[in-house]
């Protein structure tokens, strides 16, 4: 079984270890913890206003808690990253409403099945309580978030295929070893910048992969 956009294989139990997963599955994680640390400093870039950044996620997936725990630890000085732990879009509005109730706050959406699903909500919320936010994933961003950072997902099926292909020829799972992604994409909206009244920094737009105007 090869598996792909998985966000914490060993903590998840599908591998002993990244180099010898050790079982009959192997394949593709959909980021590595670090990133969200470059979440924090690109929504300090972006928006230096923000000294409160409400970080959704899901508690009870250690891959989103160690996610939080990178935001935190990448924060720089006089920046609180604020754990917004969630399980629908009831809760994700709730939250993000008191999260909101005070001044100088930003966003951080981390990649789960229940922020996926609700895409379009927290990027409304986003916009109605004009929050800077930061996205793992392209769609966020051309759907009207202001920025992604995150996986190029056609990559990582790609590689995913290429594994499935080994398999069928006889390769053993075990054998191969399980893999963080190797290319990461920038995003970033203007037009939702303009709305927000932030002017994105020359030095990010020169390393954004897409710009949308």
């Amino acid at each position: 079984m090869v598996f792909i956009n998985v966000g914490d294989p060993i903590g998840s139990g599908f591998v002993a270890s990244m180099a010898q997963p050790g079982g009959n599955l192997t394949g593709f994680a959909v980021l590595e913890t670090a990133i969200a640390g470059k979440w924090v400093e690109l929504l300090n870039e972006v928006a230096p206003q923000v000294s409160r950044v409400g970080f959704i996620l899901h508690r009870e997936t250690p891959a989103n808690v160690g996610l939080l725990r990178a935001a935190e630890a990448g924060a720089p000085a006089g920046v609180k990253v604020i754990a917004l732990g969630v399980h629908n879009s009831g809760e994700i509005e709730r939250a993000v409403t008191e999260f909101a109730a005070e001044s100088n706050g930003g966003l951080i959406a981390a990649p789960h099945a229940i922020t996926l699903a609700n895409r379009d909500v927290i990027i409304e919320l986003a916009a109605r309580y004009r929050l800077p936010a930061i996205y793992a994933f392209l769609d966020f961003a051309t759907k009207g978030g202001l920025c992604s950072y995150g996986v190029d997902s056609i990559e990582l099926f790609r590689q995913g295929a290429s594994y499935v292909d080994r398999i069928l020829k006889g390769a053993k799972p075990a054998d191969l070893p399980a893999q963080f992604p190797t290319k990461y994409e920038l995003v970033v909206n203007l037009k939702t910048a303009k709305a927000l009244g932030l002017t994105v920094p020359p030095s990010m737009l020169d390393l954004a992969d897409e710009v949308i105007e």
